[in-house]
């Protein structure tokens, strides 16, 4: 059976309170993840931005935006690291529509 890659991006927000190399080694971290199941797109790290209302009584965040390809169950799975990972505040991944 052929394997159909779809288009997705996904935003993901890190934790202030990490180091450089904290949130540095997330983004490498995640970018390695999706590389190794998918085809990685573009990277666009958006940096330190305040967020819209507090999140565990944190009002910034360093956000990074990625696209990638991927099979259909590869983004259950990104999401539910996602969920499990220290330092990522919020996630969301979206799938593009032709």
């Amino acid at each position: 059976m052929e394997n159909i890659m779809n288009s997705y991006e996904t935003l993901f927000v890190i934790s202030p309170e990490l180091s450089e190399e904290g949130i540095k080694a997330l983004i490498e971290k995640f970018t390695k993840l999706i590389s190794d199941n998918g085809e990685l797109g573009e990277v666009a790290e958006w940096g330190m931005r305040r967020l819209a209302y507090p999140i565990d009584y944190k009002t910034e965040g360093y956000y990074v935006l990625v696209n990638f390809n991927s099979a259909s169950d590869f983004p259950s799975e990104l999401e539910r690291v996602f969920n499990i990972t220290d330092g990522i505040i919020r996630s969301i991944v979206v799938r593009h529509e032709k």
